[in-house]
């Protein structure tokens, strides 16, 4: 079974890494190429520069003496179909790549498509799935392995595998967790796809909710929101958009904080009054339902300190108010229809 790999971020290396192990065992898999995007131009210079998956597609290609195309675009129907055909591959294997594919590009593969995708469909159909899943304060997210369909994640499934949320993940480390998972479901999935053991379950689509492509301006903070749900907004956009407020007319990132579970009486907050500092859980600001204790913090054009270090540096800080967005929507997260 020839494979063609679609991904372009970091959380699709490890299934790269995976399919490229199965190629040297020379068993039932092998990796006929690679489809990310184009590179783009990075740092002073413009440098051009690929994607986390096309980087680790040359290097993969180098280490282990394998041989595969790599091909890059960002329109696979319009610019890829002649050199996806040279590949001879079998199947598609997707995982956040970032395009729709057409069923005149999927037909292209005697055996079709699948994606993977990290949520438990066929909740968090979409771009942010598990940024929706920590926004919206989960119990358990998981992967899905699905057929590519017509509609938006709407295939049949293959697979999938249930995990249990903390309540302190950051999408930093839920989306390692779900790159590695899906790695190896997806090895399991093409074990089963290879043996004609896979069984295909069509998914409940009146039960289905959708999640949109973040946006810089979804990271910024609304003091009238609760506690609880500004700490679940600050781990939901670490590593991006990153969570930011305004102080004094100056954009600071809020990168790490917590629900304060001390004692505090202050009457009459306003929604983002500093109310001053806790020493063991950070500095202390009003919420519009109880007190969020933040421990790292970074003004825009500084670097990132430390509550203590941060508070050492702008003495006036305290009893100062960082100001609400006007017109704040909360749109990541939104329910079939709506």
């Amino acid at each position: 079974m020839r494979i063609l790999f679609a991904g372009t971020p970091a959380i699709a290396v490890p299934a790269l890494e995976a399919l490229a192990g199965l190629h040297q065992e020379g068993g039932f898999c092998e990796l006929a190429g690679v489809l990310t995007n184009p590179d783009t131009a990075k740092g002073r210079i413009g440098a051009p520069t690929p994607s986390e998956v096309g980087a680790a597609a040359a290097r993969i290609a180098e280490q282990r003496r394998l041989s595969f195309a790599i091909l890059k675009s960002e329109s696979p129907d319009e610019t890829c179909p002649c050199g996806v055909a040279g590949t001879g591959a079998d199947l598609l294997v997707s995982f956040a790549y970032g395009a729709f594919f057409s069923p005149e590009f999927l037909s292209l593969f005697p055996m079709g498509g699948i994606n993977i995708h990290p949520s438990l469909l066929p909740k968090y159909r979409g771009a942010s799935p598990i940024q929706s899943a920590i926004l919206n304060r989960d119990s358990e997210t998981g992967i899905s392995i699905q057929r590519l369909a017509a509609d938006l994640d709407s295939g049949d499934l293959l697979a999938q595998e249930t995990i249990a949320l903390t309540g302190a993940e950051t999408s930093a480390v839920l989306g390692a967790l779900a790159a590695e998972k899906g790695a190896a479901l997806l090895v399991r999935t093409l074990r089963r796809l290879a043996e004609g053991t896979a069984a295909e379950t069509p998914q409940a689509h009146e039960e289905a909710s959708y999640c949109d492509k973040l946006e810089r301006a979804d990271g910024r903070i609304d003091w009238r929101q609760s506690a609880l749900d500004i700490d679940a907004r600050i781990r939901a956009f670490t590593p991006w958009p990153l969570s930011y407020t305004r102080c004094a007319g100056m954009e600071l990132y809020i990168l790490e904080a917590a629900p304060y579970r001390g004692s505090l009486a202050v009457g009459g907050a306003a929604c983002g009054a500093v109310l001053g500092a806790d020493r063991n859980a950070g500095i202390l600001i009003q919420t519009g339902d109880g007190v969020l204790a933040v421990s790292r913090l970074q003004y825009r054009t500084r670097k990132a300190l430390d509550w203590r270090s941060f508070l050492n540096g702008a003495r006036n800080f305290t009893g100062s108010l960082l100001d609400p967005p006007a017109g704040f929507t909360h749109r990541v997260h939104r329910e079939k229809g709506a």
